[in-house]
């Protein structure tokens, strides 16, 4: 399998198909652009992103988490887990996405954490927390940026509609269920 041989460069790759996989369903679902104004460097851009970027970043924190958050009581273990892949980890690659997105279009990367930074955050407290509890409890640390990138597709399409926001106020959306 090649998870277990090469988990760091296959989980990039995965992790690269489905953020672009989430930008092609905010352009389609949520934007109703239609295939001919498909913005195919959006959807590049988040697939490197992805790839380059989150991908190894969860894959190594993952591990990291596994490694170094270890309590007799499952139960601490798994809140501690949790409490630090948001406050760490989830805030850092808030600021690393918003960024690195103005950066690659070529906008200012101030202006875009100013307008998007804590309504992501905001919206990414409400349903992460709860994600990572069952993940950290039920799914073996191998499979864990898996179930991530699957329950993303929703999560990046939300993150992709707000990034492509030009206004200084993001238009809020329901999020995907």
């Amino acid at each position: 399998m090649k998870l277990a041989a090469r988990p760091l460069l296959t989980q990039s790759i995965t992790t690269a198909v489905l953020f672009a996989t989430g930008d092609v369903m905010a352009q389609q679902l949520v934007e109703k652009k239609g295939w001919k104004n498909h913005e195919l460097a959006r959807s590049g851009r988040m697939a490197l992103y992805g790839g380059a970027i989150f991908g190894p970043a969860a894959t190594t924190w993952y591990r990291f988490l596994q490694n170094k958050i270890v309590s007799k009581n499952k139960n601490l273990e798994i809140a501690g887990r949790v409490a630090a892949d948001q406050v760490i980890f989830a805030s850092t690659n808030m600021f690393v996405f918003l960024s690195s997105m103005a950066i690659m279009e070529g906008t200012s990367p101030k202006d875009k954490l100013e307008s998007t930074y804590a309504t992501a955050l905001a919206k990414n407290w409400m349903i992460w927390p709860f994600v990572q509890a069952i993940n950290f409890k039920l799914t073996p640390l191998h499979h864990r940026v898996l179930v991530v990138n699957v329950v993303s597709l929703g999560w990046n399409c939300y993150l992709s509609y707000l990034n492509s926001q030009s206004d200084s106020q993001p238009t809020l959306v329901p999020l995907p269920s």
